[in-house]
This record gives structure tokens, sequence and C-alpha cells, in this order.
């Protein structure tokens, strides 16, 4: 768990990560004799600028403490005690609630070792360490050293792993031919990618538009404007500020991806695996739940109180353009009461979408232009302010509306943990009576049968409820065995997929298809039959894989030529869940040289993408001959003419090739 805590900290650090960044500690280890039964281990570290290194006695439910420890196995030696540090420093942590104790700049740590084996050459300890400075680098592995007790050196392992291991990673690296078609993709790829971030761009403009409408928020642009225009007797200066503070919001708001962009160095999976794990979904799920608790009016969701005071204190003394910066940060903490259940969706939402960084930024950087714009606008026209409706009970409203789209998406989460984890607690039709029913709410809130009320109910306020009330009766009929209407464009992505059911399904394969989750498998069966491959690198968790199969796949033309002329292999990578055969477990040595245990399906199935076809993203096909000729280049989410033109190519270059 507090790992897991953590890495969520690692996420929300406002930093940029350098390339030296990459290797904070320098460790030079040395041993020295103190008797004939005795040895001291010294470890000199060198630590990064700015970073820090937890000690041995930093408290526990804290960041995670420094531990030396023998390798697993061995005897014939024992550690006396922990190891004496050198000085350590020792700061609140605001995080944990407690005191935390660290190095910086140097550390000198020293491990007496007890032999009690005479006939003992060499010993091997394990030293695991926490690194951090504004966010913490997350280990994957320990710095392990082999001391020789005969020469006095010492020597830091490099990753090994057994025959075993070494079989069974070679086995993952597909003998593919024709792997020039692999590179054909990039450009045409790029374009699909730049116009999902466009997208996402507007989602993120919207829900600032969103936050605009909100009581943290609304009121403050008469205040703010009227500040601006009258603060030099030149209006155009004012005029400017006001678009330097705009701005500012902007850039703020944008700011807070910025410490994604470096988890791709960290690992290529990373992303995903964020993604599909179980903990942080429900993380999110309760998370969204308590924002939209927050939203009702429950209770209020605020940043310390300091924080807004120190950057409007700022604001104050420092004046100029640094001044507007701090009044443009003293917004974004007041507002956060509003504003961060919007912000906390569009983070989880970009976490749970093959984009992670960049679809994030995008999003943060349309929010933070919607919340801002106003208020430039306003400083150019100030007349305008005379159209602004009054602060009312419709600002509550919106509030209360964005609670139940929060308590709506919090169910999204849940069934993400729910598909990865194999529960089968959140089927199809369940899931979609669950929204169904929260947009019944909204409609009675909306008419004024539940919650405050607030006298007469304008044209407006009707008509939202009436959409809403509408939206339940569309979701209600998805319950059925057969609904009235083809629900598949409006939920694919977002409602577990079609055979995820209450009801009886042929199989577990999408749309009924016949489908093997075995690389190996499916390839024995395409060989006995001499078919192509269409290899389906997918996730329970995977929106666009959704949107594919049921909206694409089950177009007439292309789902016959999957179903007559396809060998359909869908590897899930982010089927954690399910372990595989002790045998068939591994460990594989990443190009950096870190070791990846592979130990469940997903695990293999995820490596054999990054191994075969260098990208970790989902969906992801490939078409392949049964000996391994790469057919096409391989495609990712796209629309029905373009696929199905990618799966025909593919079964002619088969058969041009088999004739």
């Amino acid at each position: 768990m507090k790992k897991l805590v953590t890495l969520i900290l690692f996420f929300i650090g406002l930093v940029t990560f350098s390339q030296t960044d990459d290797n904070p500690l320098e460790v030079t280890p040395t041993v020295e004799k103190v008797s004939d039964t005795e040895y001291d281990l010294i470890f000199n570290i060198l630590i990064a600028e700015d970073w820090h290194l937890y000690s041995q006695y930093n408290p526990e439910d804290a960041s995670l403490p420094l531990t030396i420890t023998p390798a697993e196995g061995e005897t014939g030696y024992t550690l006396s005690g922990k190891a004496k540090e050198s000085e350590t420093e020792t700061e609140f942590s605001d995080i944990w609630g407690k005191d935390e104790i660290f190095f910086v700049e140097e550390a000198t740590l020293t491990q007496r070792i007890i032999v009690s084996d005479s006939t003992l050459s060499k010993i091997t300890l394990n030293v695991d360490a926490q690194v951090c400075k504004e966010y913490c680098l997350p280990f994957d592995e320990d710095f392990s050293f082999i001391v020789s007790l005969d020469s006095g050196e010492v020597v830091q392992t490099v990753a090994e792993v057994d025959d075993k291991s070494k079989q069974l990673s070679e086995s993952l690296k597909l003998d593919l031919k024709n792997e020039a078609m692999l590179e054909s993709s990039t450009e045409g790829e790029t374009k699909k990618k730049d116009s999902s971030l466009f997208n996402i761009f507007l989602l993120g403009f919207a829900g600032g538009l969103l936050a605009f409408l909100t009581p943290c928020v609304f009121p403050m642009v008469p205040l703010t404007v009227s500040f601006f225009t009258k603060r030099s007797e030149k209006r155009g200066k004012g005029v400017a500020g006001a678009i330097l503070y705009g701005v500012f919001i902007m850039l703020i708001y944008a700011l807070l991806s910025v410490p994604f962009h470096y988890l791709d160095s960290l690992d290529p999976e990373i992303l995903n695996n964020i993604s599909t794990n179980i903990w942080l979904n429900l993380i999110f799920f309760v998370i969204l739940i308590f924002f939209a608790g927050s939203f009702f009016g429950l209770y209020e969701i605020t940043l310390p109180s300091s924080w807004g005071n120190s950057a409007d204190g700022a604001s104050s003394k420092v004046g100029g353009v640094v001044g507007i910066f701090f009044m443009a940060l003293t917004l974004a903490i007041v507002s956060f009461s509003c504003t961060g259940p919007i912000l906390g969706s569009l983070l989880a939402s970009s976490l749970s979408s093959n984009g992670g960084a960049m679809q994030l930024s995008a999003g943060m950087t349309g929010f933070g232009m919607a919340l801002a714009l106003p208020f430039a606008l306003f400083a150019l026209f100030p007349g305008w302010l005379n159209t602004l409706p009054r602060s009312g009970s419709w600002l509550n409203a919106v509030k209360v509306v964005l609670g139940f789209l929060e308590l709506a998406l919090a169910f999204k989460f849940l069934s993400n943990a729910d598909l990865v984890g194999h529960w089968n607690l959140l089927k199809r039709e369940v899931f979609i009576g669950i929204w169904a029913f929260i947009a019944f709410l909204m409609a009675l809130y909306l008419f004024g049968f539940i919650g405050k009320k607030y006298g007469r109910i304008s044209v407006f306020r009707m008509f939202i409820g009436l959409l809403a009330l509408g939206v339940a009766f569309y979701f209600a009929q998805g319950v059925m065995k057969k609904p009235i209407w083809d629900q598949s464009e409006v939920l694919s992505g977002l409602a577990p997929p079609k055979f995820h059911s209450i009801y009886s399904q042929d199989n577990k394969c999408p749309l009924n298809l016949n489908c093997f989750k075995d690389f190996d498998e499916g390839l024995a069966y395409a060989k006995s039959v001499n078919k192509p491959i269409l290899l389906d690198f997918t996730g329970w968790a995977c929106v666009n894989c959704r949107k594919m199969e049921e909206n694409i796949w089950s177009e007439p033309d292309v789902y016959k030529v999957l179903s007559d002329d396809y060998v359909l292999i869908s590897l899930y990578v982010d089927d954690h869940q399910r372990m595989l055969p002790k045998e068939e477990q591994f460990d594989y040595i990443r190009p950096n040289g870190k070791i990846k245990r592979i130990r469940t399906y997903g695990d293999k199935w995820a490596t054999l993408q990054i191994a075969n076809f260098k990208t970790a993203s989902q969906p992801f096909y490939v078409s392949l001959s049964p000996n391994l000729e790469v057919l096409n280049s391989p495609e990712q989410y796209t629309d029905r003419d373009t696929y199905y033109k990618w799966l025909k190519t593919g079964l002619e270059r088969f058969n041009s090739g088999t004739d």
C-alpha cells in the first residue's frame, strides 16, 4: 500500500525530470576486515542534487526506509543490527503527518557482518532504497552486492536469469518475416493520435466551461475583471494584465501533466499497468464517489487555507507579472472544491486510455483555457458583465448535476476492476441499469422531487430534466436480452463488453466469434487450417478495444472476413489475475537490464507485444501468415473503411503467397 501511495504521489509532482535523474544514486561499496569473524561493509553513496534518500530509521507508515538484507537462502553469517549511518536530516511531512529522516547530497552506511562459517568466501547483500525529490522513483529491483571475504572486493551484481527463463524469454521473440511492414504505419498513426488529442482537448475544454459555471468560480468574474480594469489609469494596461492572468491560469493547469511525460522512461508498460490495476481502479471509484458527495453538498473538499493565503499574500507583495501569476495560483487553489473533482475525473480517464501523458496534457490545457477565457474576454469587453446572470440557486444545480455525472463515471472504474479481476459482479446489463437509475435520479432532482427546493423551476432546468429522463429510459431498455435500440454506438467502451452478460453466450469472445486467447494454440490452429492470423492485442479495460469490436467488427462485411477468413488470437495484456502454470513462469531481462517477472498471462502478452512490435498501446492488430510472415503494417483504432481495407489487403497478400 505504501508503494502504491508513493506511486500516486509521483504522479502529482509538479516538476520536470532531467535525463540525469535516471540514476540519482551513485553507490561505491568497500569492505574492511575487523577480525577473523567480523567485517564492515561500507556504502558511500552520492545523492544527486535536489534528491534525498530515506534512512533505515524512517518511521513506519511513511516513505519506504532503506533496508540491507542477506540474499535469500544464504547462511553462515548474520548482520549485526542495522548499519551505522552518517548524518541525516529530519523534516515534518504534511503527507504522512510525521517527521521523516533522510540523507541529502551524500550518505555513508557501515554494516557489520559476523561470519560463523569459516569456509565462507563470499556473501551477497541486497540494498533496497527509496530516493525522492518532489516525487519518488519506484525501484523494481534491489541493489545487489557480492562481498569477497578473501580479497576484500565488493562487486555490484548484474541482473541474471536461469536457463529456463532465458529459453522462455527467447520464445517470446517471434521469428517474424517481412519485418519492414512493421515500420510503415508511423505516419498514419501520428495523424490518428493528433486527432485523438484534439478530441481530448475539446473534452477538457468542455470540463473547463462546466467548472466556470460553478459557485467557486463564477462569482469571481466581476470582482477579478473589475480589479484589472481599475488597477491602472490606462485601461490597456489593465486589460493586458487580465489577459496575462488568463494565460497563467491555463499554464498552471497544463503544468499539472508534466511529470507524466517521464513515466514511459521508467517502464514502457507503466501507464497500461496503472490503468488496469485493480486496486488503483477501486481507488478511483472511491475518490469519484467522494467527489460526487462534495458536489451533492454533503461536505466540501478544499486545499489547506494556508496555501491560498500564502499565494494571495505573495500576489499583493510582489506585484507586476509575478504578482499576477500568484493571483492565478490563488484562483486555482480557492476554486479547488469545484474544479478538483472535474480534474480528478480527467486524470483518471487519461490514465485509463492509451495516450496517457499526452492526452492528459491536451485535456488539462483545454480545461485551463476554458476556465481562463472568460476572464480575458470580460476584461476586453467589461460591458458584458451586465449580461451575466446573477449568482443564485442555478449555480448549485450545476454542481449537483456534476455530482450525478461523477457518480456515473465512478462505476466505470468499478467496472474496470470487475473485468480485470474476473469478479463477474458488474455484468453489462447491471452496469447499464445503474446508469439508468442515476439518470432517473438526476431527472427527479431537476424536476424538484428530491433535494433542496428553490421555488419555481425554470424552463431550461425543465428541459435538462426531460433530457435526463429520456436518457434514463434509453439506458433502461439496455437491461433486456434484446434491446429495442442498439446501444453499441453510444455505450461501446463505456459499458462492459456484450459477452460479459447476465444472459448465456456462445463463448467469451467478441461478437461470439471463434477466438483463441493463447498465442501458441491459435498459431497451431492457423497452421492446421492454413488461414492467416489476426493478432489482436487487447485489454479487459481498454475503451477503444470495445469501440472497435462493437462498432467496426460488427459491420456485416468486416464480421464476415473475421469469421470466415482469419484465425483470431485475442491476447489480453491486462489479464493479471490469471496465473501462468508454475512451469511457464519466468524472469525476463528488459533491454535496460532490469528484470520483469512473468507470472501472469497479462505479463506474458504485454511483454510479447513490446518485444516484437515496440509498442504498448491497445488495440493493436497484426496480420500474420501461419509461418509468421507480416502481411500488412499493423493497425490500431481506426474507422470502418480503413479497417476493412486493411483486412482485405492482408488476406490478398496471404492468398498470393500461397497460390
